[in-house]
């Protein structure tokens, strides 16, 4: 199993889930976050307010079959580009177990 984490822009979430689900992918966390891009400050304090942030992403996350990484990728990767810098990331991580609660 695989956990694959995409940053995008928020706008681009609808199209990414909506794509995501017609393949057959529908069990997706998403998150709202802030982030820093290639920010860049001379000053070494940063601000515990987030005043610094620059950025608002949504953070999508879905753990799925090795088998399937690539196609869940691709549809990130089409839907959720704007063709401008900063159109997000995507992290794939091992996932060495899965545990429902009710089981445990």
């Amino acid at each position: 199993m695989k956990e694959i984490k995409a940053f995008v822009k928020p706008f681009k979430v609808n199209d990414i889930v909506h794509q995501l689900m017609d393949a057959g992918y529908p069990n997706i966390t998403i998150s709202m976050a802030e982030g820093t891009g290639n920010f860049q400050n001379d000053d070494p304090s940063i601000s515990t307010h987030f005043s610094i942030s620059d950025s608002p992403v949504a953070k999508l996350e879905i753990v799925s079959n090795k088998e399937d990484v690539e196609k869940i990728i691709s549809i990130i990767s089409e839907q959720g580009r704007t063709g401008n810098p900063g159109d997000g990331l995507i992290y794939i991580s091992d996932v060495e177990k899965t545990y429902r609660v009710k089981q445990v």
